[in-house]
């Protein structure tokens, strides 16, 4: 399965949730921010690429929905709500990001 964890740059959050999900019970997961800025950008081609995604706040929600919804179409995309306070590999964010995923995916501890 392959997961897309989704913030605003791609420094903190979703790099974090990258690193210790990656390889994970074989899934194959990639990270990307929604802002100008973000060290990897969203594209067409990272939601194509995704089975399941997976975002840290509400308007991720809305500018993933506001420039891919027909790629967006059917696929699950999950809110994670997981406010922008963490450095990268934080260990809160890591428990955090363990927890809230575990719901969603099997294997996660």
């Amino acid at each position: 399965m392959k997961l897309l964890f989704i913030c605003s740059r791609n420094k903190w959050r979703s790099l974090t949730a990258e690193k210790i999900f990656d390889g994970y019970n074989g899934y194959e997961v990639r990270s990307a921010g929604t802002e100008e800025g973000a060290r990897i950008k969203v594209t067409e081609g990272h939601i194509g690429w995704s089975d399941m995604i997976f975002v840290m706040e509400k308007k991720h929600t809305r500018r993933l929905n506001e420039k891919f919804a027909r790629q967006l179409n059917g696929k699950p995309l999950i809110c994670l709500d997981i406010p922008d306070e963490y450095r990268f590999m934080d260990e809160e964010l890591i428990e955090t990001l363990k927890s809230r995923v575990s719901g969603y995916i099997e294997g996660i501890e």
